[in-house]
């Protein structure tokens, strides 16, 4: 006759540990739907903080406007308006800074 060993719970723990199941179950089909896109930590919470995602990002990358320019094509006064929010930026010129700062538009359009 083989034995088995039994735990005891009590009804608190056990629920418990239910919930953390789920909270797992849930993580992990977040990670098997991810679209690959990741934002960096200091770049989410300066979003948050107010500043502009194409400021955030460049900052994170110590890009300064002038390197982010010459990655881009794009007339630093033109970036310049772009981070403040003066000028929405073309798609075209949006494209540009996201494969410039690594990253997607729909990201650099985070209001």
């Amino acid at each position: 006759m083989t034995s088995r060993e039994t735990v005891t719970l009590t009804r608190k723990e056990y629920e418990a540990l239910i919930d953390r199941n789920t909270e797992l179950e849930d993580a992990l089909a977040a990670i098997d739907a991810d679209d690959g896109v990741r934002v960096p930590h200091a770049v989410a919470l300066a979003i948050i903080n107010g500043k502009s995602p194409v400021v955030a990002y460049r900052q994170e990358l110590g890009l300064t406007l002038q390197n982010l320019s010459s990655k881009t094509g794009l007339a630093v006064s033109y970036l310049s308006e772009i981070e403040r929010g003066r000028k929405a930026g073309s798609t075209a010129a949006m494209k540009a800074i996201a494969n410039a700062l690594g990253t997607t538009i729909d990201v650099l359009l985070i209001d």
